[in-house]
């Protein structure tokens, strides 16, 4: 636009525009009085009537101005925004596409685009924007081709100059924030966590990098703690979608199931055209047990984006009803595209693979879930190896003498009750019939003993690490760790009962740990015939965790390594460990749960055998299976894929014949 006479007058108004836009739309107007066709003045006017909640003015000036300017980004940034106000999402998208056309580094524009092509559902599309966003908003030029390789999805290489521009400015706000973005894209959570915690100590306004220090505490499950961050990012937008998300997810890891669905039944309501947000609230529906509301939102999730393999898995992991021909056929549509992502790929092929086994079409059943199964692997490596060499550290480690000079170490109480084994072998039930009980509060599958394995070098490559380090632990540190996870576990806790039950199966591999850490806790070894365990978990697609399930073999070797690591701590902690067999509880439920609650301590009480009555929220994929009376029809569905188990039962060996 020209410049003219009132060209300081028209810079002081536009200044005014984000603090007091009531004031800019006076100098606007005196302008206007002396020049009434002053372009500039009329963006400023309709600029402000906008910020002012007067839509409906602002677009009788703007929509004509775009019109006599076509090539103004300015106009057409204003004219969208107005338009977004409106309602008129369509057109809104439109000019607002104009706008970055014209001004490829207008952030506000792509901001606002991004904004409202995820409220119109366009997830990709957002995306995009979004990431064009991150390049435009970027200050410094020596940093913009980070910020280029973040937006077109190349992390590592993103890393890489970021990493020599920190060496010479360690202190750079703006660099540690991309940084901290680009090593959760890597999956270099706790290294995320340090480097960003750094970043909010030289600028804690950085709502950017707050946001990514909770994103990294939350991927760690470190629910406390993120939970506070995302509490002060809301204090300062209440209503950003984001933030709200993150809130639901941290509220997740901490067992305020409600407030979840809370959250997003906020969300859906609010953006009835996102399907990721059907998504999660069908997800907290579920949780909580309103699994026909969960059914619904999974519906409107795939009615929304028919490509979503995620909706269709969550849809047969609640095990209520089959799919329908119709479904079945969508299904097999959006697996044939070939542009589909892989994630939504073998989802689709889990999904697929359920709705032929409810048919009884096991051999193309069988296909459909080896297949999900073959793409999870290769994101997900495994290395068999890894769990024998631990279980040979651990015998050598944990020998009765060991255990016996340490007696009196460690945190004296006896609230904890684990449930240890593999997945999908009851563990869940066992977990629900106490949860059931008076004296007992069921949790979630806890991650603390795993940080303090991790802490130990559980994680590490170098063999000497764990769990030899727990020996070298001096009684005074034993004490501590049992305390520390007492403290931890507490934001779980909700009903102040005695005792309570952390379900995470992997941690026998902790068993020795948890021994000299707390003395007097409670393990439960949730078992089940080696083939029936390993194909279901097989089938299973697991949102993290369990790497050798995605392998027949694999999880043959890992049965095994389970199976001979528990004999040894049968042997060194005689009487210490209760094993339900779940096919005994599915057999002679009452015998079981008495001889269950016996071991624990518990006078006998009738609602554990009515454990299906209770109402508590329940996190895993048997959410609903546990909501029922006890059933037979899940004990021997691995027969109908016997011919296909070959290498199942040879990697089994002996532990098959052998498996009780």
């Amino acid at each position: 636009m020209a410049q003219g006479p009132s060209a300081k007058f028209v810079e002081q108004a536009a200044a005014l525009l984000a603090d007091d836009p009531a004031k800019a739309e006076e100098q606007a107007r005196a302008i206007l009085k002396t020049a009434p066709n002053d372009p500039r003045a009329l963006l400023i006017l309709g600029s402000a009537r906008r910020r002012q909640r007067d839509p409906e003015a602002a677009y009788r000036l703007l929509a004509p101005l775009a019109k006599a300017y076509p090539r103004a980004a300015n106009t057409h940034y204003e004219l969208g925004a107005t338009l977004v106000a409106l309602g008129r999402a369509t057109e809104a998208i439109a000019a607002l596409r104009q706008a970055v056309s014209l001004n490829p580094d207008h952030a506000e524009a792509w901001r606002t685009l991004g904004e409202q092509l995820f409220d119109e559902g366009e997830i990709s599309a957002a995306e995009a924007a979004f990431a064009r966003l991150l390049c435009t908003s970027i200050q410094n030029p020596a940093l913009k081709g980070a910020a280029i390789a973040l937006s077109q999805d190349r992390p590592v290489d993103a890393e890489t100059q970021l990493r020599a521009y920190l060496i010479a400015h360690p202190n750079d706000v703006e660099a540690l924030r991309l940084m901290g973005d680009t090593l959760i894209r890597l999956g270099r959570y706790a290294d995320a966590e340090t480097l960003l915690a750094h970043c909010l100590e030289l600028d804690s306004g950085q709502d950017g990098a707050r946001f990514f220090y909770a994103d990294a505490l939350f991927h760690q499950q470190k629910g406390t703690e993120a939970l506070s961050q995302a509490e002060r990012l809301l204090r300062q937008k209440p209503d950003d979608p984001a933030y709200l998300n993150l809130m639901a997810g941290c509220l997740g890891l901490v067992g305020e199931d409600s407030r979840v669905g809370d959250i997003y039944a906020k969300l859906a309501n609010g953006y009835p055209k996102q399907p990721r947000i059907w998504l999660n609230y069908g997800h907290a529906l579920r949780t909580v047990g309103k699994s026909h509301e969960a059914v619904t939102a999974y519906r409107r999730c795939i009615a929304l984006a028919p490509g979503l393999g995620e909706a269709y898995w969550s849809l047969a992991n609640l095990k209520l009803a089959a799919f329908t021909r119709e479904e079945e056929a969508t299904m097999l549509a959006q697996v044939a595209r070939s542009d589909l992502s892989a994630d939504d790929r073998l989802h689709l092929h889990y999904a697929l693979g359920k709705a032929l086994e409810d048919r009884g079409e096991y051999a193309a059943s069988f296909d459909r879930y080896r297949e999900a199964a073959r793409m999870r692997r290769v994101t997900t490596p495994y290395d068999a190896s890894d769990m024998t060499q631990l279980v040979r550290r651990s015998k050598a480690v944990f020998t009765p003498a060991v255990i016996a000079d340490r007696e009196g170490a460690g945190f004296s109480s006896k609230a904890p009750i684990f449930i240890v084994g593999l997945p999908r072998s009851g563990s869940t039930l066992i977990e629900q019939i106490l949860a059931s009980h008076s004296k007992v509060e069921g949790t979630r599958e806890l991650p603390d003993i795993g940080f303090i394995a991790g802490n130990l070098g559980w994680l590490t490559r170098d063999t000497q690490e764990y769990p030899g380090r727990v020996v070298s632990l001096d009684a005074a540190n034993l004490n501590s760790l049992g305390r520390s996870f007492l403290e931890k576990t507490r934001a779980h806790r909700k009903l102040d009962r005695p005792f309570f039950v952390d379900k995470m199966p992997n941690n026998f591999q902790h068993i020795g740990l948890i021994q000299l850490i707390l003395p007097h806790a409670k393990f439960v070894d949730a078992r089940r015939h080696p083939l029936g365990a390993c194909f279901s978990a097989f089938k299973q697609h697991f949102a993290q965790g369990q790497a050798f399930s995605y392998d027949l073999a694999d999880s043959g070797r890992y049965y095994r390594d389970y199976v001979d690591l528990m004999a040894h701590f049968d042997a060194v902690l005689p009487g210490r460990i209760h094993r339900v067999i779940y096919e005994d509880l599915v057999e002679d439920t009452d015998l079981i749960v008495r001889r269950l609650l016996d071991y624990c301590g518990l006078p006998f009480e009738e609602s554990c055998l009515k454990f299906y009555e209770n109402a508590r929220a329940v996190r895993t994929v048997s959410s609903e299976q546990v909501r029922r009376p006890v059933f037979r029809d899940g004990v021997n569905q691995w027969r109908h894929y016997e011919p296909w188990l070959g290498p199942l039962k040879e990697a089994l060996g002996p532990a098959l014949e052998n498996w009780r």
